[in-house]
Order: structure tokens, then sequence, then C-alpha cells
């Protein structure tokens, strides 16, 4: 298999052993067709080289990868769900597939998503939908043209299956999605490991990710180290909890594991988009009493972290963990105003400016209504902004005592360097949007006609987006 000169594997997580992952057989999917490659994601590991039929090889049939890892692992976690634990899940329907590093040395996975059946599926087919996929997709690279860290689809498939879903209409087409992301490991990994009261594992699992993601961690004693290690996992989740508030998402699953020790966003199954500013908005049909409502993410992020903490008191005082827990406050408040400045196209201030912006835009958005998006397009890079937003079809929109104070807000502020307001993107009445009903459209022409041209377009502006705001986490 061609690779490029920059492929370089390292598959460091099938060295932890058996206690941490089953090796399992990829499912069969000899009418798969390819729905998407995203290119420049199969670039930042030396995939770019692939022909189609190695493509399929790899990522259709999941052939190993040259010099990677032998066979797939599904790996081993439990989680709570809702904030009820749950001891028999793990991945159920996907697989740890290859590692390797990036031209920054950063240690990527590649992991899956459809791929079948494990000894962690229960009762299920460990099939996705294509629908499933499609969103997905749209919400991954939406997420990271808008700046918050986390996977990115790197090749989605329909497998040809018709599958039966109690919460879709039957039946349904089946897809296959591989993510591309820093990390695998969640909080819920080392839950399984304190629910089997196995400190040793604990210490091996902590010790790995300290030396994969958090090699500064290394230096410290081994009696502080857990402490280190989990100030660093609350700082990385606290900055992640911030840069969903400012993109406007309602993960809608915050269970323990869906969230990784190296803080990325990933699994959007119920996932929306706001329309508006509106804290109480849930995604998950399911969630009836708003427990990850958009104003309630961060609350989540740090419950889940708390029990990260207690799997840790198996190989460390717990006083010498707390610590860490309680900066998180700290970390979000000071990560919540970086991510609304950032988003706005502009340079920091001092911090008390930052916040007083932030207040402003929220209280702005949340007492006119304008839709969410529109508010960064529209004022993205501040009062240079001025013309085009006072200008565009909006303009009514931004009049008020709440949008005078925003806009006030906005002139403490410098427009970020970088800002470039000549790209196309900004030429354009709206912003993109990802919001449920586009997305249903989207499906709604692909399920009924076969049509993916709307698909396709969407995520050409989507693109455009991430350009045009370069916002993209590096």
């Amino acid at each position: 298999m061609p690779v490029s000169d920059s492929y370089r594997p390292d598959p460091r997580f099938a060295a932890l052993g058996p206690d941490f992952a089953d090796a399992v057989e990829p499912a069969a999917f000899a009418a798969a067709r390819l729905i998407r490659r995203d290119r420049r994601a199969a670039a930042r590991v030396g995939l770019d080289s692939l022909t189609d039929a190695e493509w399929d090889s790899a990522f259709r049939d999941f052939n190993p990868l040259p010099d990677n890892q032998s066979a797939p692992l599904a790996m081993r976690y439990h989680g709570h769900q809702f904030r009820v634990y749950n001891p028999q899940i793990g991945d159920g329907r996907g697989f740890l597939f290859a590692q390797m590093r990036d031209a920054r040395g950063r240690l990527l996975d590649l992991g899956t998503k459809g791929s079948g059946q494990t000894p962690h599926s229960r009762t299920g087919d460990g099939r996705m939908t294509l629908q499933g996929g499609v969103r997905e997709t749209i919400a991954a690279a939406f997420l990271e043209a808008v700046g918050v860290a986390g996977c990115a689809i790197i090749s989605l498939y329909e497998t040809g299956e018709r599958l039966a879903r109690q919460d879709e209409p039957n039946p349904a087409r089946g897809g296959l999605m591989t993510r591309l992301q820093h990390s695998h490991v969640r909080i819920g990994t080392f839950q399984r490991h304190a629910a089997f009261e196995r400190p040793d594992l604990i210490r091996a699992l902590m010790e790995h990710c300290v030396e994969v993601y958090f090699p500064d961690v290394a230096a410290i004693s081994e009696a502080e180290r857990p402490a280190a290690f989990l100030r660093q996992v609350v700082a990385a989740n606290a900055r992640l909890a911030a840069s969903w508030m400012a993109a406007g998402i309602v993960h809608g699953v915050i269970n323990s594991d869906n969230m990784t020790v190296t803080g990325e966003s990933f699994d959007y199954g119920p996932t929306r988009f706001l329309p508006v500013f509106a804290p109480d908005f849930t995604s998950a049909y399911f969630d009836h009493g708003g427990l990850y409502a958009y104003g309630r993410q961060a609350e989540a992020a740090l419950w889940n972290l708390a029990r990260l903490a207690e799997c840790l008191a198996l190989v460390a005082d717990m006083s010498g963990l707390e610590p860490a827990l309680k900066e998180f406050q700290t970390d979000y408040q000071g990560a919540l105003a970086a991510a609304f400045v950032r988003r706005l196209g502009l340079a920091p201030a001092t911090p008390a400016a930052d916040v007083e912006l932030t207040r402003a835009t929220t209280r702005f958005m949340a007492e006119s209504q304008v839709p969410f998006e529109a508010v960064f397009f529209d004022w993205f890079g501040g009062e240079t902004s001025r013309d085009r937003a006072l200008g565009g079809g909006r303009a009514a929109l931004y009049r008020g005592a709440a949008f005078d104070a925003f806009r006030a807000r906005l002139g403490d502020h410098d427009a970020a360097p970088a800002v470039d307001l000549s790209h196309a993107y900004f030429a354009a009445e709206d912003p993109v949007r990802v919001t449920l009903d586009v997305v249903r459209d989207v499906w709604g022409a692909i399920d009924e006609g076969d049509d993916w041209a709307p698909f396709e377009t969407l995520l050409a502006r989507v693109d455009a987006a991430r350009d045009g705001y370069g916002l993209a986490p590096d």
C-alpha cells in the first residue's frame, strides 16, 4: 500500500494488553459504496495517496495498515449514561483500527462506527444508519470550522444493508464511518477498571495517557502524578465545554463514556445546533429532565470529571485530587470568554473586558433571538463589520439597549490580526447553518431521491466558513 512519506504508524494502545480491548473481526460490506473521503484529514496522517481500491481495503474492509495494529480492537469501558451507571457497554459497534502520528508528532486514532458486532454489542447488530453518518459528518465539519477540538469523519460509506431501528423509519439504510481524532480513551475507560477494583490497571492506563498525551506530567513524582494528570484532563474538558457554548452545539449525550481524557468532541447521535440562544434547549428526545441542555453542559462535564477523580482515588488520596476539580470553574469561565472573543474574530483584551463582552453577547442574543450563527457572522471582526452588519438583511434586529451594550463591548476589542473580511464567505447574505431543519432537508434529498448534491453543497459551505473564519484547531 503506497502510503505517503508522512505516514508514521505508532500503535500504542494495543501494548496495554487484553485487559483494555478485545481483538475483533470487522463485518463484511462487499456491496458498500464510498460516499465521502476526506482527503484533507487523510493527508494529516499520510493516507492521502491511497488509490480508491486501497481506500476500500483500509476503510471498508479494515485490512491492517502498514506496520500498524494487526487486528481491530474493541475498546473496553463502562460509563454513566444520564448519571446511571452502566457496566454493559464498550465498543459495541466500532473499534480502534489504527494509530499514527501527525506532522506535529501528536498520536491520532482511526476509530470506526457501524463496523460490526463485538463482545460488547449485547443484543445490538453492530451497525449504524447512513442517516446517522450523514449527521455526524456535518456536525464534525461544522465544529471544526468554528474552532471546536474534535474528530474528523475521514470516511463514510453506505453499506447496502437495510437496518431495523426503533427511532427511524424502517428499513433504515446502513452506514459505515471512520473518525480521526487524538484519543478514544474515555473517562468510562477508567471507570471499568475501578468497577473491578483494579488499581494496577488504572495506574497503567494513567501512565499510558501521561506518556502519550500529557508528557510534561511524566516529570512529576509518582505520588503527585494522578493529581497532575487529572488537572490536565479537567483543563482540556473545561475548554471543550466552553467551545461548545460558543459553537451553539447541544451535544445531547454527555455521558462519561462520551468524554475523552484529551477533551475532544465526538459521537453526535442526537446532537443539534441552536437556532437561537436558548439555555434550556435540549437535543435528545429522551432527555426529559433537560440534564444535558445547552446551558447545563459545563455542569455535565464537571460531573463526569468527578467520576474520573473517584477512579484515580484508587491510586492516590482523594484530598490530593479535589483541588484539580475545584479549578474547573475558573478554567471554564476563562475558556468561555476566550471562545466567544475568538468566535467574534477579535483579539483578546483584558480578562475583565473579555468576560463583559461574553455577557453582553449572550444577553443580546437571548433578548433579541437573532439567529445564533448570524451574530458571529455579521459581527466577525467587531466594528470592522459594522457596515456589513447594519446594511444587511438583519439590520432591523440590531437595535435596543441590549444591542447597544453588546456593541459598546465590541468596541473594547480590536479585530484579530488574521481577520479577512474580503474572503468570499463574508460576501454571502447568510452564514452556513447546520440546524435541524437544514440537516433534515439534506437527508430528505438523499433518502427520497439519492440526491447527494445538497449534502455536498452544505459541506462546501462549511469548508468556506472554516477558511473564512480561520478558527479551525491545529
